[in-house]
């Protein structure tokens, strides 16, 4: 399994990335993040006065790439990705930079154009986000970057030469409060982004996706205020409406005040307002009304490129279905028994949709639900049903809505008799809706019968054919070899399916 590293020497942070690379045998990788270390270097702080990094911004850089380094080299990484951005491509000594750090870290940063970087924050968003047209919006140290893309494909890209600590370096010089420094930042971003045309022709169907730590901290903000029940930032969207209000609360608090606020890194406290007005202002300047937080940028773009090389031509067709198999290759399962469950969950799914009668949408949730049903087992096989339902909840699952997360936990919580826990429910009622209940009940069962019918993981049923007849569902199944195991253990759903589904079931 190699080993890979991403260096990513910021305006604001340095982060470092550790990753384990899977191969799945069919020349389709993937990437699980390992480990990661991150330090606060502020290379771009002071430099709009002369555009040189300073010498102590310098020693601190220094400093923390010696760390990464030391991390790297005890993990015995095969490949280090060394990348740096705007505030060493503007840099004045950035030769003399670059040289002090191969020197003395060991590490050639490779410093990317702005289009180098556009490019990657895209690939970052593009195989991790399931949104076919949006407009992603990057507020680092000390640029703003804009990508609008339509079906993949990007169309245009803009970068500014600001960013949260040089306009709070512009603007925030000690005379005035904090209120009017915002409204300052505010007119000014406004007035360079007038300036951009591409801006005043976003169709309505195009979403706003927020990428960098500014929006991170926001997305963590607005969950501490929500009590929002799961953790997960990634893919998780903020209404223009709540944005305001977030931003009206924290513009007017000094920096001591602001450092308090939960989900806000104490070290971001100084420069996260300037970050907020530029939003503040690209709200006043489009017709977005909420942004998409992803949690995929720059870092994850170079990931995906290594592990799976042909995003550098396309994107990833099917997020989701990625996303899933890295878990399943990760922990090991057994993936053809993963797919024959997945497979007769769906079949069974279609052949009661004159039952269940539930909108197409559900069938994603069932999917990953019946790939994931048993990586709950990878913990510890009692209760395994439960600990999948925790895993689904808290894995890296691209291409997903926090709802259908939820719902395909939920999912494959009940494939496993057990009395369905209503207290545990509720948790989520802000972000499940009422019909979703229901659903679950009856794609559990769905799943539960299933996985029944590979009980062997013999991959011995081949099809299935329901007939409705009155109060009865009839399952003939198709099979070659014996599969009296499969059918009598699908039967002992019997009491699960009535009550989901009205009838009596029996299976041939």
């Amino acid at each position: 399994m190699e080993k890979i590293a991403v260096i990513d020497m910021g305006s604001n942070l340095a982060k470092l990335i550790l990753a384990y690379v899977l191969e799945d045998g069919h020349n389709d990788g993937h990437f699980v993040v390992f480990d990661e270390l991150q330090e606060t270097v502020r290379l771009g702080q002071d430099m709009e006065r002369d555009g040189y990094i300073k010498p102590s911004r310098i020693a601190q850089a220094v400093k923390t790439l010696k760390m990464f380094k030391k991390l790297c080299d005890t993990n015995n990484v095969d490949k280090v990705y060394a990348i740096a951005t705007n505030a060493v491509r503007r840099a004045k000594n950035q030769k003399s930079f670059l040289e002090e750090v191969n020197a003395t870290c060991g590490f050639k940063l490779r410093v990317l154009s702005e289009e180098e970087e556009t490019q990657l924050i895209y690939h970052g968003v593009i195989n991790s986000l399931d949104i076919p047209k949006g407009v992603i919006i990057d507020i680092s140290g000390s640029s703003f970057q804009l990508v609008q893309y339509n079906r993949r494909n990007i169309l245009n890209r803009t970068t500014l030469p600001f960013g949260a600590i040089t306009l709070s370096d512009l603007f925030n010089d000690g005379t005035n409060s904090p209120e009017r420094v915002s409204e300052l930042i505010e007119e000014y971003i406004g007035n360079q982004l007038a300036e951009i045309p591409w801006l005043r022709e976003i169709e309505s169907d195009v979403q706003l996706i927020g990428v960098g730590g500014s929006f991170r901290n926001l997305a963590a903000i607005s969950q501490r205020l929500r009590r929002y029940p799961i953790s997960a930032i990634h893919n998780y969207s903020i209404s223009k409406e709540e944005f305001l209000n977030i931003y009206d609360t924290i513009r007017v608090l000094p920096v001591d005040k602001r450092a308090k606020i939960k989900g806000l890194n104490e070290e971001r406290a100084d420069i996260f307002v300037s970050a907020l007005a530029g939003m503040k202002s690209f709200f006043d300047n489009t017709n977005f009304d909420g942004v998409v937080v992803s949690a995929s940028g720059i870092r994850e773009g170079i990931m995906f490129n290594h592990a799976v090389p042909t995003t550098l031509e396309k994107p990833i067709s099917d997020i989701v279905a990625h996303s899933v198999y890295t878990q399943l290759y990760y922990c090991d399962q057994n993936i053809k028994h993963c797919e024959q469950v997945c497979n007769l969950s769906i079949m069974l799914y279609k052949q009661l949709r004159v039952l269940h009668k539930l909108p197409r949408m559900y069938v994603k949730v069932l999917r990953v639900a019946a790939l994931m049903h048993d990586i709950g087992v990878r913990l510890k096989y009692y209760a395994h049903n439960k600990h999948s339902f925790y895993f689904i909840l808290n894995s890296t699952l691209y291409g997903l809505s926090h709802r259908d997360m939820v719902l395909a936990a939920f999912v494959a919580y009940g494939h496993h008799p057990a009395e369905f826990n209503i207290q545990e429910w509720n948790k989520y009622k802000d972000i499940v809706q009422e019909e979703d209940l229901a659903a679950v009940m009856k794609l559990s069962v769905i799943l539960r019968i299933a996985e029944s019918l590979d009980r062997s993981m013999s991959g011995g049923i081949k099809s299935i054919n329901c007939d409705v007849l009155g109060d009865s569902v009839i399952m003939k199944t198709e099979a070659e070899g014996d599969c009296s195991l499969e059918i009598k253990d699908a039967l002992t759903a019997r009491a699960e399916f009535a009550k989901a589904y009205k009838k009596n079931l029996d299976i041939l």
